[in-house]
């Protein structure tokens, strides 16, 4: 079982979008990470996000290039100072693989509630638009691979 915890793009600031969708350069980002992530193989079967306009647009890049059969949906609880622990049930509970686009400080203490069992523990630094995926074995959740939009040369 595979897991994609993403940050959303770059985005406007409130003065000039009040829904803060993304800059040019968010957009580049998540292209770049989405491309790269399925360049890699990825196969989500569904994306969720958290229905503020840049995650949804970080989503709608991701799908476009991945394609997940079971679409992308908004779902609740993935605002940036919600509780982790009902989400990392929802993942848990899982079959198929899920990619899930929301918010800093909220997807940092998501994968480490997963990869080390607290979300205190280890302090996860996602970038803008990177990509944190999780592979599930034998119950244990590992660091596939870590990637940002800097390292994919989009700065």
């Amino acid at each position: 079982m595979d897991a994609y915890l993403v940050r959303h793009g770059e985005a406007k600031r409130a003065v000039e979008d009040p829904e803060r969708g993304l800059t040019d350069l968010g957009l580049r980002q998540a292209e770049a990470t989405a491309g790269w992530t399925a360049a890699a193989g990825g196969a989500p079967h569904q994306i969720w996000h958290s229905g503020k306009k840049r995650a949804e647009e970080t989503a709608g890049i991701f799908a476009r290039n991945l394609r997940p059969a079971a679409g992308v949906v908004p779902i609740r609880g993935l605002a940036p100072n919600d509780d982790v622990i009902p989400v990392s049930e929802l993942i848990e509970a899982e079959s198929k693989p899920v990619m899930l686009v929301g918010h800093m400080p909220f997807m940092s203490r998501l994968a480490s509630l997963l990869v080390a069992g607290d979300p205190e523990r280890v302090g996860f630094g996602m970038a803008e638009a990177a990509v944190a995926w999780l592979t599930r074995r034998q119950g244990r959740w590992f660091v596939r691979a870590l990637v940002t939009p800097a390292e994919l040369g989009v700065r």
